[in-house]
């Protein structure tokens, strides 16, 4: 998917992973592959407002506040999570708006 496609897109975690989150890392499995990812805490805590958020690019301004970094940053950063992800099979794009 293209950057704008992604942002504009609600992601979710498909029924086949699961996650838990630990004080280190969250750790995502992948029911179907058997595969266990190691995710920072940063990356965690995106996916965690993934999760809770109506689009991916509605994440950007909260996770911006919280770290207390640009925009800009918190976008790249979290287009690269999110295409690791949607590679993995770990995020599913549930709907995007066309653009």
């Amino acid at each position: 998917p293209s950057t704008s496609e992604l942002l504009a897109a609600r992601l979710r975690l498909p029924q086949h992973v699961v996650h838990r989150s630990f004080v280190a890392e969250t750790v995502v499995l992948n029911l179907r592959t058997g595969k266990y990812h190691g995710l920072n805490p940063t990356a965690g805590r995106m996916l965690e407002a993934l999760a809770a958020a109506p689009t991916a690019g509605a994440t950007v301004p909260e996770l911006a506040r919280e770290y207390g970094v640009d925009p800009a940053t918190v976008e790249s950063d979290l287009l690269v999570l999110c295409q690791g992800l949607l590679e993995r099979g770990l995020i599913e794009m549930v709907d995007a708006d066309p653009a």
